[in-house]
């Protein structure tokens, strides 16, 4: 596999892209962000895109990708809505497009988070925004299209996207309630096997993400 990662410099996305480059079923990774991510490897390219609603003005870059792991996001803290649906929203559904024309056969992975609101009717707005986004990139005609739901998560040893205090409060969750939390290894894998094999579904809640990494369908 071939696979696009968008958010290599947030949380997610760094441990999907370090899950990436070390699996045997992905041969090379295009890093999209809007600034560099700091790390050199022979699978490894970079595109730095500062607009992502522009993707379509580097259509020859993205061409020949099997995949794209959306992991790019923001959070919702002190934004009003209208703010949180332009980049949340409008943003990730313009690249969405852009990937479409340039790769048609491709499996898009998005991953939204635990709670999303697939109504777009309910009380939190992040959720309502994240349902929205859902529902419609299903609606385009990529091979595949899944939303993946992770909740709390474990990171690789070294990541550079984490603070030590959360890592402490992480394990001890996973401690007690271990069927709660994935580890971005597991989110990674979870990726590869739905883009390869088809998922048990097209929205992915833990268990079923957990499931999808170990090759249950």
């Amino acid at each position: 596999m071939k696979v696009i990662i968008t958010g290599a410099t947030g949380m997610v996305g760094e441990g999907v892209l370090i899950e990436c480059l070390a699996n045997s079923q992905v041969t090379e990774v295009l890093s999209i962000s809007r600034k560099p991510y700091d790390m050199k490897h022979p699978k490894l390219k970079q595109l730095a895109v500062p607009d992502f609603t522009r993707l379509s003005d580097y259509n020859e870059q993205i061409k020949g990708y099997d995949a794209c792991f959306f992991c790019a996001g923001i959070s919702s803290l002190g934004m009003d809505e209208q703010k949180y649906t332009l980049i949340t929203y409008y943003t990730t559904l313009a690249f969405a497009e852009a990937l479409q024309e340039a790769n048609p056969q491709m499996c898009f992975i998005y991953v939204s988070g635990q709670g999303t609101d697939s109504t777009e009717q309910g009380r939190l707005m992040w959720a309502r925004v994240k349902g929205r986004t859902e529902n419609d990139l299903m609606k385009m005609d990529f091979k595949g299209v899944y939303n993946f739901r992770p909740g709390i998560m474990m990171p690789f040893p070294g990541q550079k996207n984490w603070k030590s205090a959360a890592v402490v409060m992480v394990k001890i969750i996973r401690f007690f309630i271990p069927k709660k939390v994935l580890t971005l290894s597991e989110v990674g894998r979870a990726m590869i096997q739905v883009c390869q094999n088809a998922g048990p579904s097209r929205v992915l809640e833990v268990k079923d993400i957990k499931q999808a990494a170990e090759g249950v369908a």
